[in-house]
């Protein structure tokens, strides 16, 4: 027997679309909610009233507040996302996936993210379907950056990817939410050009000569 059905994703793309441009509306108030107030103090009274719809029409489209929170995060042009390009460098890869509306370097994207991250120590069922819908499929494209660059041969073969690929994110979130300082592109160049791409492409210490 088939356990497609049961997979969040499958389950929400099941249930009732709401008409026209409404729940692009109803996912703006709630990414909107997000980043003003926190994902505790989001509930679906609250985003109906944002969103100026009735708690009916979004019961009938997301069960919980899970599901339309991370429909939300899936798929509004202001929560965080990453580009995936293929610019033919490492370097130009990283930028593009970072300088954009929704990148690690949009005060809007960093302000919703500060928002979620406390729900996902205290709300198990939130935290489950965030890795599961919409931290999985980005930490997928994060990969795929630096699986090219190693094919073109820009990362040395014993370097750790799974080490290298949250360099870029960790030290721009630590400087965002831990030092409550900006992340500007220029930001974003220097981390690039001053650790990810000197730790890719260091020599091993355990190389002879």
């Amino acid at each position: 027997m088939s356990t497609t059905a049961d997979s969040p994703t499958t389950r929400s793309s099941a249930r009732p679309r709401i008409e026209g441009d409404r729940e692009a509306e109803i996912l703006d108030a709630t990414v909107e909610l997000l980043a003003a107030a926190g994902y505790e103090r989001v509930t679906m009274d609250a985003v109906a009233a944002a969103a100026k719809a009735s708690k009916a029409t979004l019961y009938r489209r997301w069960t919980t507040k899970a599901d339309l929170v991370i429909d939300a995060l899936e798929r509004t042009k202001n929560a965080p996302s990453a580009v995936d390009l293929d610019t033919g460098s490492l370097r130009g890869d990283l930028v593009a996936s970072a300088c954009h509306q929704g990148g690690i370097s949009d005060p809007a994207a960093l302000s919703v993210l500060a928002g979620i991250i406390p729900a996902l120590h205290h709300d198990q069922e939130f935290a489950d379907a965030f890795h599961e819908r919409f931290l999985r499929p980005k930490l997928a494209e994060s990969r795929a950056i630096y699986e090219r660059a190693k094919a073109r041969g820009e990362i040395a073969d014993d370097v750790d990817l799974d080490l290298l690929e949250i360099v870029l994110p960790s030290i721009a979130l630590h400087r965002a939410f831990v030092l409550r300082e900006p992340v500007t592109d220029d930001d974003v160049a220097r981390i690039i050009d001053g650790v990810v791409i000197p730790a890719a492409t260091r020599r091993s210490p355990h190389t002879s000569g």
